[in-house]
């Protein structure tokens, strides 16, 4: 699963970045990253497909068995369960400006109406996030489609047709607060653009490997990016 068309910061400019906020940071108590004043809120919206080689009903019995597959094939993530459908996630460890988060989400996996699977946001019980919010919204659609496959007996090809829309708001200590809204805004969209990219394209790769193990049906993952 991959965004369309991510922004990519330079290392030059990422070096300069990182040296106006240390040197703000001498000035600041950056120990203290709590909800300080309004949120920046940062959006991003995505849509891609998955090339899964078997008819359509096998696919959707694969994805509603997510207790067998979400867990493993979601590492190197920290993954628990939570409730009968949902996960707690703990994304990675990821930043900018010298301020760091350990973004950890609970989603929700819904059963499908109408053949369309939903993803959600759920809260995490016991547990308050540290300067941040995370709003995750997904849908996903199966579409049968000839397949071109030597090895997909039934001669179809289901694609997962999915899109992601996506809004994090983080309260920035008071020293990153003082950097130009604008280059905060750009580096904070790109970083969640990279983000999306990093975890959307191992997550395929890993359900499409395991899926077609599954089936018994051989799938070279690299030739499909």
């Amino acid at each position: 699963m991959l965004s369309r068309n991510p922004e990519y910061q330079s290392v030059e400019k990422t070096e300069a970045v990182l040296s106006v906020a240390s040197s703000l940071a001498e000035v600041e108590d950056t120990s203290q990253f709590g909800t300080v004043g309004t949120a920046t809120r940062f959006h991003g919206s995505y849509s891609d497909s998955m090339e899964m080689y078997g008819p359509a009903f096998n696919v959707a019995e694969y994805l509603n068995n997510h207790a067998s597959w979400f867990s493993r094939c979601a590492e190197p993530m920290k993954v628990e369960p939570l409730g009968k459908n949902g996960y707690v996630l703990g994304i990675g460890r990821f930043g900018s400006f010298g301020y760091e988060v350990e973004p950890k989400i609970g989603l929700e996996l819904l059963p499908p109406e109408s053949g369309i699977y939903s993803i959600r946001t759920i809260p995490i019980p016991n547990y308050q996030a540290p300067g941040y919010d995370v709003d995750y919204r997904s849908w996903l659609q199966l579409v049968e489609t000839p397949a071109n496959h030597p090895s997909a007996d039934l001669g179809e090809m289901t694609l997962v047709m999915w899109e992601l829309v996506l809004t994090v708001d983080i309260y920035f200590p008071k020293f990153i607060q003082r950097l130009p809204k604008s280059l905060i805004q750009s580096t904070g969209d790109r970083l969640l653009n990279q983000i999306v990219r990093q975890v959307s394209r191992r997550l395929t790769t890993k359900v499409q490997e395991d899926f077609h193990q599954s089936l018994g049906i051989p799938f070279n993952s690299k030739k499909k990016r």
